[in-house]
């Protein structure tokens, strides 16, 4: 979730992030390929291995965001499986279709209920959101502020309810751009560069995730019981590629921080109130960090820098 003044580059900045995301494996292509094929947006059909990028505008129905219909066909969320769906202007949207949002971010697929028809579709998709942090925009500019600060920022912010910004790992604060930036030269770091390092990340937790097996445990295979495992694992779970994909004793395996990190987890998590929800997405967002780090272990660093992340409070927030 992006939290900035109008014109900060939060639409721009999401636009690039499929730029930066390592290509869909064949598996996954063929799996969006088959989503948007029923919802007969699969074009000159054939497979990309782009991830997919969704926008719907803030006037979506929830009918649109998660499917439906008397003919039941995916919405946005199913469209962009194995991609990103951004939703600017996030407090704008219906409150209903928001908060339809959270059985997909948690379990990955959206059931559709009719009276004639359960339909039930893959859904696991990068959320990425947008929002100004009031409704004229400059809650944090004293000289552009609106009469009625902060209650604006307190009333607008308060349209999100806390199990949604519960589900939302990072919470980026996107200051303006000032005129005196624009005249800079063009940054020295490329979108290609940015995507060498999350392609090594995620090949790191790829190698890590396929020595392990579903209760975090080491698994020895034989080249004969290959085949077998992997059709036993299959029939049962899916295979897990990321760190996203992890929960239970897997995430514990292989996020168990160091001592001092640990300690300072608990901490805050006493101190925020964080949710157990709350505390296994933490580790998720740290174990990462540790990845782009080049680090095997999980430091009271990455710990640190996975909660600056979260989300307090809008109240809590506007203020600070």
């Amino acid at each position: 979730l992006m939290i900035g003044p109008p014109g900060s580059g939060k639409s721009m900045l999401a636009a690039r992030l499929p730029g930066i995301l390592p290509p869909l494996e064949a598996e996954e292509a063929l799996e969006a390929s088959m989503v948007r094929s029923l919802a007969g947006d699969l074009g000159e059909g054939r497979l990309s291995r782009r991830r997919t990028f969704r926008d719907p505008h803030h006037s979506a129905t929830l009918q649109a965001l998660v499917g439906g219909g008397l003919r039941p066909r995916p919405g946005e969320v199913s469209l962009a499986h194995h991609g990103v769906l951004f939703l600017d202007e996030l407090p704008e949207f219906n409150r209903a279709a928001l908060e339809a949002l959270r059985q997909p971010i948690e379990t990955g697929r959206v059931t559709v209920a009719r009276a004639n028809a359960h339909v039930t579709y893959p859904a696991r998709f990068q959320l990425v959101a947008a929002m100004n942090p009031c409704r004229c925009g400059h809650l944090m500019e004293a000289s552009r502020a609106c009469g009625r600060a902060p209650r604006c920022g307190l009333d607008y912010q308060g349209k999100l309810s806390g199990p949604l910004l519960d589900r939302i790992d990072l919470t980026v604060d996107v200051p303006p751009v000032a005129a005196s930036d624009l005249a800079l030269p063009p940054p020295s770091e490329s979108s290609a560069e940015v995507a060498q390092r999350v392609a090594a990340a995620r090949a790191v937790q790829r190698e890590r995730l396929a020595a392990l097996d579903r209760k975090g445990k080491l698994v020895t295979v034989e080249p004969d019981q290959t085949a077998g495992l992997l059709s036993e694992r299959a029939r049962h779970w899916s295979k897990p590629r990321c760190n996203a994909d992890t929960d239970g004793a897997l995430l514990a395996a292989i996020a168990e921080p160091d001592a001092d990190g640990r300690a300072l987890l608990a901490r805050a998590a006493d101190r925020l109130g964080l949710s157990a929800r709350a505390w296994h997405r933490t580790l998720r967002v740290a174990r990462t960090l540790a990845d782009l780090d080049g680090s095997d272990a999980v430091r009271r660093l990455h710990i640190a820098e996975a909660l600056s992340y979260r989300r307090s409070e809008p109240r809590q927030a506007v203020a600070a």
